[in-house]
C-alpha cells in the first residue's frame, strides 16, 4: 500500500474528510485526492503539511525500505 493510500485509510478510520485536510494544508482537493488514491506521488513538503494537519509524526505512514543491492 502506498503512502497516500495509508493516509486515506487513516482519514476514513478517524472520520476526517479530504476537504478538511485540503483546507488545513492548502493542497488543492483534486491534487490531494489523486495522491490519496495512488494516482500521484506526494512530494515531501506536501507529506509534511498533511502530517502537521493530522498532528501525527512524519514516520506515521512510512515503512523503511531495504536496498535491493547489498552495499
Amino acid at each position: 500500500m502506498c503512502v497516500g493510500q495509508k493516509i486515506k485509510s487513516y482519514l476514513k478510520d478517524n472520520g476526517i474528510s479530504q476537504t478538511f485536510v485540503s483546507e488545513k494544508t492548502g493542497i488543492p482537493l483534486a491534487k490531494l485526492n489523486l495522491s490519496l488514491n495512488g494516482n500521484r506521488r506526494l512530494d515531501f513538503g506536501e507529506y509534511e503539511l498533511i502530517c502537521g494537519a493530522l498532528s501525527v509524526g512524519a514516520d506515521k505512514f512510512l515503512e523503511p525500505k531495504k536496498p535491493q543491492k547489498e552495499l
